[in-house]
């Protein structure tokens, strides 16, 4: 979506925490997107820059840029009825936004992939 993301985590009990995943996530893709977005030559990259730039000049924790809000909204999926629920939300969401007909169809939705005719941008386990 052109403003937030959904992801499926799975945590091992014996790993990292969900919050430092998440942690971690946030702080390796703001450096990555930050970097991407400074490289293409588009009409808005300054104007999300300076936007980002602004974020981050707000929190002393904060180096340069901020990209990412405080916080998530974890929710545990501890049956295969809530984990297709969330599938199908996640997937529906482009539809709801108008941006797209079909889920399939929008080109940055794993649910390319559970399509039989097409596949997505990455490679992808597919929950069963």
């Amino acid at each position: 979506m052109p403003s937030h993301i959904h992801m499926i985590i799975s945590v091992n009990k014996d790993g990292e925490s969900l919050s430092a995943i998440m942690r971690d996530f946030k702080k390796f893709s703001n450096k990555r997107l930050i970097t991407e977005i400074g490289r293409i030559n588009e009409s808005r990259s300054e104007w999300l820059l300076k936007a980002f730039r602004r974020a981050g000049s707000k929190l002393k924790r904060i180096a340069s840029y901020k990209i990412w809000m405080d916080g998530n909204h974890p929710i545990e999926l501890d049956s295969s009825l809530i984990m297709e629920q969330k599938l199908d939300y996640i997937h529906d969401n482009p539809v709801n936004a108008e941006i797209v007909d079909e889920a399939e169809n929008y080109w940055y939705s794993l649910a390319r992939d559970y399509c039989d005719h097409k596949k997505g941008l990455l490679k992808v386990e597919l929950l069963s």
